[in-house]
């Protein structure tokens, strides 16, 4: 059939862009009105329902398994598990339940009203060493399931246009996609009476059916709302395991919370006092210490019990070893000589004293004769020992002071000078911290003082004095070290934190509270609700080798984690 009317093409041309246009329109706006505002906050999902409560002394989570309701416990300022309370649970008002208590340090209540569905209040009774307490909490209960409707096939456009939603007018319905046809027909009516011009033809033409076929593919896409997104979010398991929420919290479980140890805090305002950091060094005790060294140097004899070993304990005057003294062969011969002239000596006396006794028995020569003879023979032999003595006996070294062996650098027959550290000893309970201070800090106004070794163990330190000399342009400062603990060792770098500032009123916490963020800046979690934490940024200055003051970030009052922090940090 073709239409010989240019009259009639063009209205039908204008109905044909007036059913695009407004189509279009239709269901652009009916997908639009698809956005329902801004989203609300981020509701938490889980497997099983849950009842919360809280009060000044105590935080409660119940969550549902079946007819038995676990309970979890906690103190609400430090979320510390409460393992030794009696709870009374009354269900619905009117059954009142005891609570048992489980070897994990939960509660257990059972009963029948769980199976229900809707809203379950739930009034908790607690009794402790710690303080009673009321709390009461609603436990919402699921729905039961429906069978659900057969989905519809998909079909042909023209079923699709049949499941389409409708529209009343008066008491008329009519499907929404003829309703949207019949305004396009009487829009393009319209039209066709304004199109005059031949030459529009083809343009007209071209664009209806453009205009046609997107808005035709752009109502079946809406109306099947096959939504590639929405599918992948509605695929995302929802349990109870933790997770990062999408506004950036972290649902922590009860039970997880428990495994990983997290405790709390209530954030207060203290006197502090601005610290700085200095950089030191572990060294001993200088009236605790001491240094082995060979006088003369010689080669290295182990003593009967051989060398010690590092870290052995020793006592004051044990011998270490024993240092052959090297004689040069000059020496040597002189001490020959003189032994061998010495040798002559002894055995012209003893001639003397023989020949002496003799006249002395036969009553010529007087007994006094006789004893001074023995005593030349006697010296003689004397100095012939200390001759020999001088050339052969090797150097004893002992330890100077009761402590441990921190240094052995010698082996049997190794050969040292006089100025070689043959042992370096140090009593452990003796250590000091040497910082150096530029211009950041005045030494004699320090008032306090710690320090963090390389694991991270803290150190109380106190003050021992400063030189009034410069070193490498830096004061250095010297701190005794009070019960050193065993692991530290002469050498190690340290952190030491002195403080000498005005005194301020600000909030003081635990380095470990204190983690960093994804952006790097530093941040601690506070507890929002019992199964719920907050990242919250802090600016922070140093206060000792535990303890940071929060210059900002925080307020009074709020709960925030200081033990497992770095873990609810790393959750995803």
């Amino acid at each position: 059939m073709f239409i010989r009317s240019t009259g009639a093409l063009r209205r039908l041309q204008a109905m044909l862009i007036g059913l695009g246009l407004l189509t279009t329109i239709a269901a652009a706006v009916a997908h639009e009105g698809h956005d329902h505002g801004a989203p609300p906050p981020a509701a938490v999902t889980t497997n099983n329902p849950r009842v919360t409560a809280q009060s000044d002394a105590y935080e409660l989570v119940g969550v549902l398994r079946g007819e038995s309701l676990g309970i979890y416990l906690d103190r609400f300022a430090s979320n510390e598990p409460v393992t030794d309370a009696k709870m009374a649970v009354t269900v619905g008002g009117d059954e009142e339940v005891q609570a048992e208590a489980a070897p994990d340090g939960t509660y257990t209540v059972t009963s029948a009203k769980f199976a229900g569905e809707g809203p379950l209040e739930l009034i908790f009774a607690v009794t402790a060493p710690g303080g009673d307490d009321l709390l009461i909490g609603t436990l919402q209960l699921p729905a039961k399931a429906v069978p659900a409707a057969p989905a519809p096939a998909r079909g042909s456009p023209l079923q699709a246009l049949q499941n389409t939603p409708t529209v009343r007018l008066g008491s008329i319905e009519v499907a929404t996609p003829y309703l949207i046809a019949g305004v396009a027909l009487a829009l393009g009516f319209l039209l066709g009476l304004v199109v005059r011009s031949r030459r529009k033809l083809v343009p007209v033409t071209g664009l209806a059916l453009v205009l046609l076929a997107v808005s035709t593919a752009y109502a079946f896409a809406h109306e099947g709302h096959d939504h590639g997104a929405d599918a992948a979010k509605a695929a995302l398991p929802a349990g109870d395991t933790p997770r990062r929420l999408p506004d950036g919290t972290v649902f922590v479980p009860k039970p997880s919370q428990r495994l990983l140890n997290v405790r709390t805090t209530l954030t207060k305002p203290e006197e502090a006092q601005k610290a700085v950091s200095l950089i030191g060094r572990i060294i001993a005790d200088p009236n605790r210490s001491g240094l082995v060294q060979s006088i003369n140097g010689g080669r290295i004899i182990a003593p009967e019990k051989g060398l010690p070993r590092i870290g052995q304990a020793v006592r004051k005057g044990d011998v270490l070893a024993l240092v052959e003294q090297a004689v040069p062969q000059a020496d040597r011969t002189t001490l020959s000589e003189r032994v061998g002239e010495i040798e002559q000596e002894i055995a012209v006396a003893e001639t003397k004293l023989k020949r002496v006794r003799q006249l002395s028995d036969r009553g010529v020569a007087p007994p006094s004769q006789v004893t001074d003879a023995e005593i030349e023979l006697e010296g003689l032999r004397r100095r012939r020992e200390i001759v020999r003595q001088t050339r052969i006996e090797a150097e004893v070294l002992r330890a100077p002071i009761d402590g441990a062996i921190a240094a052995a650098r010698v082996v049997p027959g190794q050969v040292v000078a006089s100025q070689d550290i043959v042992f370096q000893i140090v009593d452990p309970k003796g250590l000091w911290v040497e910082a150096l201070a530029y211009g950041e800090i005045d030494p004699a106004k320090v008032t306090g003082a710690s320090a963090t070794a390389a694991d991270g163990t803290p150190l109380k330190l106190t003050f021992q004095g400063f030189s009034k000399a410069l070193q490498q342009q830096a004061t250095v400062v010297q701190f005794a070290v009070e019960n050193p603990p065993g692991n530290l060792s002469v050498g190690s770098p340290v952190t030491v934190f002195a403080q000498n500032g005005a005194s301020v009123r600000d909030i003081i916490m635990p380095r470990d509270a204190v983690v960093r963020g994804a952006n790097g800046e530093a941040v601690v979690w506070r507890h929002t609700d019992p199964e719920r934490f907050e990242a919250r940024p802090v600016r922070t200055e140093p206060f000792d080798a535990t303890r940071v003051v929060i210059r900002a970030g925080l307020a009074e009052g709020e709960r925030i984690v200081i033990r497992g922090s770095e873990l609810i940090n790393q959750i995803r």
